[in-house]
């Protein structure tokens, strides 16, 4: 028998009613708060970083490449769908052609500038499938190209255009032409860089219409297995590619979102660092409270010959049994809205500030494991410093306590 942990669960069976009763509870109240904000916190973090990534990721994939120039416009000069990158990079899950061209749709009523982005039957709309407010994706075809595109919410307002209408789209070139073409989805992300400006159509109506082969296309989107891998796959695309190209990552082509992503990352630990702080000293407060009010019990039990070591294992012992049962009811607390957040979408949100109509949440158990770790190895390190106490009490003295 652990003599230590045995003193250590007859202190909490007796001490209900006392002062230290109402305290060790404000301790497990405080750690069940921390570690559910934390949990929620961090879930909803990585649920807003994941929907704002692949939001962008819908519009262009991890790497880029297109022809070298010093060409500032959204159509650039064309490459050859073979630039010299094989599949045998580590990391890479797709390689995907498209091709931009500008143009200006016209409606009865309206008229708007666009950039239509041809893409092919290949290319990966998992993430453009998400976005999707109505209608479906375009349907491609190997003899013609296809007459349908996407356009986004805030284009169907200003246009006044639903799906299944058509609209006359008037291309930029010498001599300008006209396609009538027909709106098959209407695809809504929030990302105002986006809906403002881009069109989704099928890629051989742009090769069509610039006289190019099926063999030139206006770049190369490369698609990752796994983002955080985007520096390394990049270094090795830029060894194997043409000279003549230029890579570009999304990072750096959106440098301002997921800059400010990083920033918002940042902020979020800075405030899980302080709500740990908060509950790690709070089970210092309980601790010191509850050697005193057992100082008797500490001046007896060195009498009868208990180390010092004994004893403060018997306060070490009631602090993690607080603790966990603090990071038990957090966890069912944090979890528990996490569940009814994801599944029934009770917080919403503004899309016009947050890009999104509801607070997202991500599902990252790996982070989770590791914030209750981290809670309980600070706490219990935080109890060493009240149990230091122990050694300094004398044992007339401590008998003769009141």
């Amino acid at each position: 028998m652990n003599i230590s942990k045995y003193i250590s669960d007859k202190i909490s069976e007796v001490q209900s009613g006392s002062f230290t009763s109402s305290v060790t509870k404000i301790a497990i109240i405080s750690i069940a708060a921390g570690i559910a904000i934390m949990i929620v916190s961090f879930a909803i973090l990585e649920g807003f970083r994941n929907e704002i990534r692949e939001k962008i990721f819908s519009f262009g994939a991890h790497l880029q490449v297109s022809k070298y120039d010093t060409n500032n416009s959204y159509e650039g000069a064309p490459i050859s769908v073979n630039i010299g990158v094989t599949d045998s990079i580590a990391g890479i899950k797709q390689i995907q052609p498209f091709a931009r061209k500008t143009a200006i749709i016209k409606t009865e009523e309206e008229v708007l500038g666009v950039v239509l982005k041809g893409i092919g039957q290949d290319y990966d709309l998992t993430a453009m499938q998400q976005n999707l407010e109505a209608g479906e994706l375009i349907a491609f075809n190997d003899s013609a190209a296809s007459k349908e595109v996407l356009i986004s919410q805030t284009i169907a307002d200003k246009l006044k255009l639903e799906v299944g209408d058509e609209a006359i789209f008037y291309f930029i070139q010498n001599p300008p032409r006209a396609r009538k073409l027909e709106v098959k989805g209407i695809f809504n992300t929030g990302l105002e860089e986006f809906d403002e400006v881009f069109v989704l159509g099928d890629i051989q109506l742009i090769q069509e219409l610039n006289n190019w082969p099926d063999t030139l296309v206006g770049g190369i989107e490369i698609v990752l297995k796994d983002f955080n891998q985007i520096d390394q796959a990049a270094d090795q695309v830029f060894e194997q590619m043409n000279y003549d190209l230029q890579l570009e990552k999304i990072t750096d082509r959106h440098a301002q979102l997921f800059d400010w992503l990083k920033l918002l990352r940042k902020n979020v630990i800075i405030f899980l660092v302080l709500i740990i702080f908060v509950a790690s000293f709070n089970m210092v407060s309980t601790v010191f409270i509850m050697i005193i009010e057992r100082i008797n019990m500490i001046g007896v039990l060195k009498a009868v010959g208990a180390t010092d070591a004994q004893i403060r294992q018997v306060f070490y012992f009631r602090g993690l049994k607080l603790t966990i049962k603090g990071l038990i009811w957090g966890n069912i607390i944090g979890l528990g809205f996490c569940a009814l957040q994801y599944y029934f979408e009770l917080i919403p949100l503004d899309p016009e500030n947050y890009y999104m109509d509801r607070v997202p949440i991500s599902w990252n158990f790996g982070i989770i494991v590791l914030l209750n770790v981290i809670t309980l190895l600070l706490t219990m390190l935080a109890i060493l410093i009240p149990a230091a106490m122990v050694a300094r009490i004398k044992p007339v003295k401590a008998i003769k306590f009141d």
